[in-house]
């Protein structure tokens, strides 16, 4: 920029200089959220090690074995991915550091170029002529004070530079420190990475040798399949049977409320018609009755105004319930693929999640417990209402709860219970009315 002052070169040197400043903190924003993830994803694969180490324990594998394995491979193909990121960021990272050294570079070349020609300047002015002989030659006493300023303004604006010079040179150093330490952290990154890929291939050697091993036992995964079939039939049935039982007894409350208000309203006519006849013996003015509040119409849900209100607070908690139970989705709601035999489907009236043995299992929501049953294939199962919302806990033991009981959200009210193959597994479910609905859309995304 030589047709530019020099105060103007350092400017626009210092503007470009804070455009880097501004745009690593943008990365390290990005940065943070990153570290967030990967701290998070970590976790998850810390507790599905767990899992998978208690499932692995079996001598033979398993379908909970082979759902464990599905999902560690799922969370460290998630952890390389976060990793790729975190090499991309520390890419744009190194690219703002040298533009950041090539600005103080380009600041400090500018500096000690008008220094150097300060110098050379001040070197022939002293070849010319004596300080001394230049300020005590003027005519007059003003002249003397102005020259004598001009002499200390110079050699303040020599001593700034030296100074200006110093304080770059530092942040040049600083600046190829941080690129150093920056190219390191990358080095570790592309390692670490590495490690990542190695142990995944690792869980998919394990993976297909599981598949392999479970489809030598067809016959038995059949039957295994048949028996959830039955059980999870049951299930259902229980659950609709407990969810018309609970309709019918709100409805038959409300018209027994209806019934008994209604008496109460009829009592208290006869009773002001025999006062207002004895009234009218005395010749005395009688009493009017009491204007009667129309009521609304019973409705088919037959919810009294506390289970209405808790019916629209749960509706207003999509996306936001607590998990009941810590550990990862192992079956999805609906029909699915089996894990290992082709061309058969599955159905899931909720979902499962997979978890270490004993861990207990707490209510997602504020409700009353409608029923505690045993039933086959399934273990203990808890039913808890949510005005004209149910969720379901099935494969429970140790049952904290009893019928009739009220609960809060995140209360225990029970544990996982824990199979012959290992596998600790909660059937999760979530009904409206005589409707099931997707768990995986109310639960706090994981």
């Amino acid at each position: 920029m030589p047709f530019l002052t020099p105060g103007s070169r350092r400017f626009w040197l210092m503007l470009t200089f804070m455009l880097c400043v501004c745009a690593g903190a943008f990365a390290q924003k990005t940065r943070e959220q990153l570290e967030r993830e990967k701290a998070e994803n970590q976790g998850k694969i810390k507790e599905i090690q767990n899992i998978l180490k208690q499932t692995s324990s079996q001598k033979n594998v398993n379908l909970g074995q082979l759902k464990a394995l599905n999902q560690q491979i799922n969370t460290y193909k998630r952890q390389i991915d976060l990793l790729t990121d975190d090499l991309e960021i520390l890419d744009r990272e190194l690219k703002v550091l040298e533009k950041r050294r090539q600005s103080l570079d380009s600041s400090l070349a500018v500096l000690k170029e008008e220094y150097g020609h300060m110098i050379y300047e001040a070197s022939k002015r002293n070849a010319y002529f004596n300080q001394l002989v230049f300020l005590f030659s003027a005519g007059t006493f003003n002249q003397l004070v102005l020259r004598y300023k001009y002499l200390k303004q110079y050699t303040e604006a020599r001593q700034g530079r030296a100074k200006e010079i110093d304080v770059l040179q530092k942040q040049v150093i600083a600046e190829r420190q941080r690129i150093t330490s920056k190219k390191n952290q990358q080095k570790n990154v592309l390692d670490t990475r590495l490690t990542e890929n190695n142990k995944l291939e690792g869980l998919k050697t394990k993976q297909n040798e599981v598949i392999q091993e479970l489809s030598q036992k067809e016959v038995e995964l059949r039957k295994q399949i048949a028996e959830n079939k039955r059980a999870t039939d049951l299930l259902e049935s229980s659950i609709r049977r407990i969810a018309e039982r609970e309709r019918r007894e709100r409805i038959e409350r409300e018209r027994r409320e209806r019934e008994e208000r209604e008496a109460r309203r009829k009592a208290e006519r006869e009773r002001i018609a025999r006062e207002n006849a004895e009234r009218e013996k005395k010749g005395e003015a009688a009493v009017e009755a009491p204007k009667e509040v129309e009521e609304a119409p019973v409705t088919s849900s037959g919810m009294n105004e506390e289970e209405t209100t808790l019916a629209s607070s749960f509706t207003a908690s999509q996306n936001r319930l607590p998990w009941p139970v810590k550990g990862f989705v192992s079956s999805h709601f609906g029909q699915r693929p089996h894990a290992v035999l082709k061309g058969v489907m599955v159905d899931n009236l909720g979902i499962d999640i997979q978890t270490a043995a004993g861990e207990p299992v707490r209510s997602v929501y504020d409700g009353t417990v409608l029923d505690v049953t045993e039933l086959p294939g399934m273990g203990s199962v808890v039913a808890i209402q949510h005005g004209n919302y149910m969720t379901i806990y099935a494969k429970m033991s140790g049952v904290a709860v009893r019928a009739g009981q009220k609960v809060k959200a995140r209360e225990n009210i029970g544990r996982v219970a824990t199979d012959s193959d290992g596998t600790s597994e909660l059937q999760f479910q979530i009904w409206k009315n005589t409707s099931r609905l997707n768990p995986e859309n109310w639960l706090l995304h994981r």
